[in-house]
């Protein structure tokens, strides 16, 4: 497990300036998800919230925003100081001054038992060695009655701005197949899977609900630029390409995604879970 953090550490620091260069477009992509997260913990005035695998520091820049006025805060918690050196430059931006950030594995928190009133956790668990283990770890820290909502990716029939490319990909080269249980995008896409881990975390009043957004990149040029810039498989594959078939896999991604938007309006769907739970 902790070969697989480190290398998950390297990568999403690697991958910071990306992030950073797609932050605007990627906030929308996935704000749905962390509208309903918000909806669900309900932060209140003057309570402690935990945003874990925070990134670029979304949802919890918006529930500092909403709770600064009653002393509320929040501790964001991420493996990538690349990454919450962005969140801390957009808090600044924003003028959010009850937001900090402490690098930290979801597996190993540094806090007390019984700290936060709530926590926050979009798109995490799917990349958790050990979800289990992530989610006794976040019970922990949570005071009795707290609650956690996260959101996870959901079939990938339903994600085609992901499977367009990473099918090209397979069709075009030989990429070993991943572990069905081994971190990835789709790994919590099966419904129920991870209302099962709250319960064995010992969480109670679990809900699960899909939520589905869309990726509005306009163009299958910028649709393709980000996924080379953001997404991690996407990245590594493409590097072990010659240019011939670099250029070769680009051209069927952009026929892919002009067939199904001849328009030229790349709006790309997606799906997700947003799973809750209180302790």
């Amino acid at each position: 497990m902790k070969q697989i953090r480190d290398q998950q550490k390297d990568l999403w620091n690697k991958f910071s300036p990306g992030w950073k260069k797609w932050d605007d477009l990627t906030m929308e992509f996935l704000e749905p998800m962390g509208i309903e997260i918000v909806r669900l913990i309900a932060p209140k005035e003057k309570e402690l919230i935990l945003d874990v695998a925070s990134g670029t520091g979304e949802p919890g820049l918006t529930i500092a925003n909403m709770i600064r006025e009653g002393n509320g805060k929040v501790i964001a918690t991420d493996i990538s100081n690349g990454m919450l050196e962005i969140a801390c430059e957009n808090a600044n931006k924003r003028g959010i001054n009850n937001f900090e950030t402490i690098i930290s594995d979801v597996s190993d928190l540094p806090f007390e038992d019984n700290t936060f009133d709530a926590i926050s956790c979009r798109f995490g668990f799917m990349f958790f060695p050990g979800m289990l283990q992530a989610a006794k770890e976040m019970v922990r820290v949570l005071k009795p009655g707290g609650r956690i909502a996260t959101s996870v990716w959901g079939a990938p029939e339903k994600n085609f701005w992901i499977t367009t490319a990473m099918k090209t990909l397979k069709k075009n080269m030989d990429l070993p197949e991943v572990p069905k249980d081994a971190p990835g995008m789709f790994r919590c896409a099966e419904i129920g899977l991870m209302a099962e881990i709250f319960k064995q975390a010992g969480m109670k009043n679990i809900s699960e609900k899909e939520v589905s957004s869309k990726l509005n990149t306009g163009t299958a040029e910028a649709y393709w630029n980000f996924l080379n810039d953001v997404v991690a498989p996407v990245v590594s594959a493409m590097s072990q390409a010659n240019d011939s078939l670099k250029n070769k896999i680009k051209d069927e991604v952009f026929d892919l995604v002009n067939q199904k938007y001849p328009e030229g309006n790349v709006a790309i769907d997606s799906s997700a879970y947003v799973v809750y739970g209180e302790k």
